[in-house]
């Protein structure tokens, strides 16, 4: 069993500005390291987590793969993020994050196409008005507009471009994001193998852990 990442250097002013890890958070961890022995399998060397927050998510992956065996990217468009996130790293002795701020992928194609054997993604995934949806500070983590989907619907296409013929996506979604349309998109649209690997009541909400890969 992988402990969960420290986060005793975070303190509430950090939480302040960045997203505080939650039970969405957790079930993707969980997710990861339900899938440990297949990630491990891959042997894979570039990864990237979009919208990193605490930096918790791509810390844990790091523990599962190796430190030393990749190179980790993160993207945030919340600069408090970024920094936090690579924080997060140094105090669990993780020292190979880079920390992007950026929009999604923005800045990383073409330059990472077909290269991310695996990606996550904590979406902002909170059905709030459109008008919220694109902030650069802490609203950004859950602002997602209609349905929750605008943020998670604009990154979809790029995901045939990022993963890497091995590669893997763990995305989180709630339940009135509709995931198992977005398992149909991925399918039918982009010719993806899409399936809910997990899901769990977290209060009111239902969230679930979709995996995404390439059609064998």
């Amino acid at each position: 069993m992988i402990p969960t990442p420290d986060l005793s250097h975070l303190t509430s002013r950090d939480f302040d500005k960045v997203y505080e890890p939650a039970e969405d958070t957790f079930l993707l961890l969980d997710a990861l390291e339900q899938d440990e022995k297949a990630i491990q399998a891959k042997k894979p060397t570039l990864c990237l987590e979009i919208g990193s927050g605490s930096g918790c998510v791509t810390t844990m992956l790091a523990k599962i793969v190796g430190a030393s065996n990749a190179v980790f990217f993160t993207t945030d468009i919340n600069s408090d993020a970024c920094q936090v996130t690579q924080r997060t790293g140094r105090h669990n002795n993780v020292l190979s994050i880079e920390s992007i701020q950026t929009s999604l992928v923005e800045s990383l194609l073409p330059r990472f196409s077909q290269a991310i054997d695996i990606l996550c993604f904590n979406p902002p995934y909170v059905v709030t008005p459109p008008e919220e949806v694109g902030s650069h500070g802490i609203e950004a983590a859950w602002a997602g507009g209609i349905d929750g989907r605008q943020v998670i619907d604009e990154l979809l296409p790029f995901v045939p471009q990022l993963l890497s013929p091995q590669g893997v996506f763990y995305l989180l979604l709630i339940n009135e994001n509709r995931p198992t349309e977005v398992v149909n998109i991925m399918c039918t649209q982009y010719s993806m193998q899409a399936e809910i690997m997990m899901e769990r009541r977290a209060g009111r909400e239902r969230q679930y852990i979709l995996k995404i890969q390439r059609s064998s």
